[in-house]
């Protein structure tokens, strides 16, 4: 998953209005990478608990609790 500069810039300007700098967006896209890596790998445990083989967005849910 990729999150690139411009659509990190784009949502910061979206939500704050304000502007930033590539650096920032790129920070951002980075930290959002590894917390959504981090909220797929616990989503995946719960869904073979489960007996399933495939993530639901209730797996998703539950990993974020």
């Amino acid at each position: 998953m990729e999150f690139t500069t411009p659509k990190m810039k784009e949502t910061i300007k979206q939500h704050t209005g304000k502007r930033v700098s590539d650096d920032a967006a790129d920070t951002l896209g980075e930290i959002l990478e590894t917390f959504a890596g981090d909220v797929s790998e616990e989503a995946l445990a719960i869904t073979k608990e489960d007996d399933r083989k495939t993530a639901r967005a209730e797996d998703i849910r539950k990993a974020l609790e």
